[in-house]
């Protein structure tokens, strides 16, 4: 469902302030895999993300979504595949709007989105059925406005909006670094019940090692623009933080491990 074949790119290239931050990433991915991205800062996970969502062009290096090649596409273009959560819970949803206005524009995503015809009984009651899947009781407050949700409320809204039309790759960009430790968990256990609902193939950078460990079926971990551990199936599972940083020590020849991935 992912291809991306020997990435590079380097930012204010010829500059004092130039960066390498991909250094020829490979990266496949099957239909419904489930993968999360470690690593410190200036790793490269971003970076990576930001290339597939066609935010920015790669220097060099090809990238492919469902079959389709779409290193060249522009990023308004590359949104009928890519469905996208950012870190801020205030992005993806209108504030002004109520929680069933919003949902009618992601399901109505790709045509000429208006609401002027107004939301159906029948429409409310099938996003009251979808809702539940949060288990944050808002399929009971359809018509309250989203700016007067929660910041984890709003961000679990976001990634069911986010999901509705089934997108070919879902891509989830530290999507629970803002919230609270347990509010993060209850967006995360929401986000394990609708990828694994929709066999959703998703990409999701965190900077938690326990949850990239305990979520998805495979793990990468990347250093200085490369992937440098890549593990997944039984491996995976039977990984501990400890190991992992070992793992990590040994792949990137430093004796200790980088600080931000200390912060589980």
């Amino acid at each position: 469902m992912l291809d991306v074949k020997n990435i590079k790119k380097t930012f204010n290239p010829g500059t004092v302030n130039e960066k390498t931050a991909l250094r020829g990433v490979d990266l496949h991915m099957e239909e419904g895999q489930f993968v999360t991205v470690i690593g410190g800062n200036g790793a490269g996970k971003s970076t990576l993300l930001n290339a597939v969502a066609g935010v920015w062009a790669v220097d060099q290096g090809t990238i492919s979504i469902g079959g389709v090649n779409v290193t060249h596409l522009p990023e308004y273009k590359r949104a009928k595949y890519v469905g996208r959560v950012f870190q801020d819970p205030m992005m993806g949803t209108a504030a002004t709007m109520q929680i069933d206005e919003n949902m009618a524009l992601a399901m109505r995503r790709g045509q000429h989105r208006t609401l002027r015809r107004g939301i159906t009984r029948s429409e409310r009651a099938e996003y009251q059925e979808m809702l539940k899947i949060l288990d944050l009781g808002l399929e009971d407050r359809l018509t309250s406005k989203v700016g007067l949700l929660s910041g984890g409320q709003r961000q679990a809204l976001t990634l069911l909006m986010a999901t509705l039309q089934k997108p070919r790759l879902l891509l989830l960009d530290e999507h629970t670094a803002a919230l609270d430790p347990k509010t993060a968990a209850k967006v995360l256990d929401a986000t394990e019940r609708i990828v694994n609902k929709d066999h959703l193939t998703t990409l999701m950078i965190t900077h938690n090692m326990k949850d990239a460990i305990a979520h998805g079926d495979r793990l990468i971990m990347m250093y200085d623009g490369r992937i440098v551990i890549d593990v997944s199936g039984e491996e995976k599972r039977k990984l501990t933080v400890h190991q992992l940083l070992e793992l990590f020590s040994k792949v990137s020849g430093s004796d200790e491990a980088d600080d931000t991935l200390l912060l589980s």
